[in-house]
């Protein structure tokens, strides 16, 4: 076994030696992902000898296809719904217990600005185009079970591994011991630095050789993880890297748990029965309609009806002969394919259901109601069976926790102190993070407003912080400050003086005009007399 030294950390196993000590054990995954593919989308897990230019055999039958492209999209509406977020930063008790002794409106504030980081977050998975790798992931989630999901810190946006090119380790409690991930490479698109190492043996590489480099992902004895890239069995200089526990950049992901095991299984292995038998009946159909649709006629060898004139005679020809000469050939067998049809029905309904074929849960179009996603929620949940549920664990709590840490280090996001505020995922009918406060707070106006009097004890500006907060608006710039309202009194209690003084001013004007008025009038009577 090759020995690997690193300036960091001793290491008793290279990364290659690793990759292959934990091969075997994911051979057998492998092997039924690859079964699924065959039944459903095969170009989603090939076979390990297959390339780019293999022709792969289509399934009799689209109804796996259909059912896989269905059920990725609902639980990507459901995971990372497009109009709200799917997650909510919350601040701890103790740190909440000091924001209520400076005030009410200083929680409000805090509040407001974590909701402006949710949105950040969201803003930075559409621009790095994170929703379509996990749309990939999600795919082979469905069909192969496992999938691996890299976040690179510096280049930004997400890389999915699948199943062929990665290794995982878990303990008893499925948590990560260590990760070999494996990227195959031409030579000459690496970086010069690799190149040199590669050639540290005096042997000359041409441009398209293959070059295997592996990143081993392992935890240490002080709870974080470690990473390195190797090749060739040389660690690569400046590839170590450190990562909090709960914040590395490497997501492995499971479909279905099965405790005890490294790897998860398949949705679509649980059902790869009846898609297996519903494809060969197909195939039995397709040649029955086949055979079926190649007409025949068979004439009595003995009879006086002459086949050639037949074929020669226009449409509407007399022709001489018997009609018992001439019988067409029939197969006979419609009964028995009518039964293979119900079979096809049956096995047809319960794939459909599965894999939530015969549910309408939203309009055609880009704009989905909160409605619409909760919906989606709770039917994935009865389905799926709790899977919903494990995807928000191993999916998107790692995923916000790692991109709050990159927006961090980017100063996109101010960067909080450690343990004060945590992302928390809700699952379910409650799918919808801030947008669920918003109904909780709209239940509770309405049971206030049922009180006499009760309305009269709340204070305006925090209720309508909080409704702006759960619709995730940003209110800066939008509620008054507390110097535009004194400004606005004063300038409400002159325009009131104002008002009050103008009769009296506007009556003595008149007055001094009428007192003019008379004593000119009384003048120029002096001046006639």
């Amino acid at each position: 076994m090759a020995k690997t030294k690193t300036t960091k950390t001793e290491l008793t196993e290279s990364a290659k030696a690793v990759y292959d000590r934990l091969t075997p054990e994911r051979e057998s995954y492998i092997t039924r992902a690859v079964s699924c593919a065959s039944f459903t989308i095969p170009s989603l897990f090939p076979d390990e000898s297959d390339n780019s230019s293999t022709d792969y055999e289509t399934p009799m039958q689209s109804v796996g296809a259909r059912g896989v492209n269905n059920l990725s999209a609902k639980l990507l509406l459901a995971l990372l719904p497009p109009n709200s977020p799917f997650f909510k930063l919350s601040i701890n008790a103790k740190t909440m217990a000091k924001l209520l002794e400076m005030g009410t409106e200083v929680k409000q504030k805090s509040e407001q600005a974590l909701m402006q980081q949710e949105q950040q977050i969201l803003k930075y998975i559409e621009n790095r185009q994170i929703r379509v790798t996990v749309k990939e992931g999600l795919n082979q989630l469905i069909v192969a079970g496992n999938c691996l999901m890299y976040l690179p810190p510096k280049e930004g946006g997400a890389k999915l591994y699948r199943l062929n090119n990665y290794v995982v380790q878990r303990d008893a409690l499925g948590r990560i011991i260590q990760i070999v991930a494996c990227d195959n490479l031409s030579f000459a698109t690496v970086p010069r630095e690799v190149q040199t190492l590669i050639m540290s043996d005096g042997v000359q590489r041409k441009p398209e050789e293959v070059v295997i480099i592996y990143t081993h992902v392992y935890l240490d004895d002080t709870g974080n993880f470690k990473s390195y890239q190797e090749v060739e069995e040389h660690i690569i200089p400046g590839s170590e890297q450190s990562y909090p526990l709960e914040k590395t950049p490497w997501i492995p992901m499971r479909m279905v748990k099965i405790d005890g095991e490294s790897y998860g299984r398949s949705y679509v292995e649980e059902y790869l029965g009846d898609l297996k038998t519903l494809d060969g009946l197909q195939e039995a159909i397709l040649n029955y309609s086949a055979i079926a649709s190649h007409i025949l006629y068979l004439c009595n060898p003995n009879g006086i009806t002459q086949a050639k004139r037949l074929a020669k005679a226009s449409t509407g020809a007399f022709v001489s002969g018997r009609k018992q000469d001439i019988e067409i050939l029939q197969l006979e067998k419609s009964h028995d394919m009518g039964i293979v049809k119900q079979t096809i029905d049956a096995i047809e309904a319960r794939i459909s259901f599965a894999f939530m074929l015969n549910s309408a849960v939203q309009r055609s179009g880009e704009r989905v109601t909160a409605e619409e996603i909760r919906y989606v929620a709770g039917e994935l949940e009865d389905v799926l069976g709790g899977t919903y549920s494990i995807l928000s664990q191993e999916l998107q709590l790692p995923l916000v926790r790692r991109l709050m840490v990159q927006l961090q280090a980017q100063g996109e996001i101010p960067d909080l102190p450690e343990g004060t505020v945590e992302p928390t995922i809700t699952t379910g009918l409650e799918a919808l993070g801030r947008g669920h406060d918003l109904n909780k707070l709209q239940m509770f106006k309405q049971a206030v407003a049922d009180i006499p009097g009760a309305m009269e004890e709340m204070h305006l500006n925090a209720w309508l912080l909080m409704f702006a907060t759960s619709l995730g608006i940003d209110t800066i710039g939008l509620f008054k400050t507390p110097e535009e309202k004194q400004q606005e009194q004063q300038q409400a209690q002159q325009a009131q003086m104002m008002q009050s003084v103008a009769p009296n001013i506007a009556k003595g004007a008149v007055d001094g005009l009428n007192q003019q008025q008379q004593q000119q009038a009384q003048g120029a009577e002096q001046s006639q007399q």
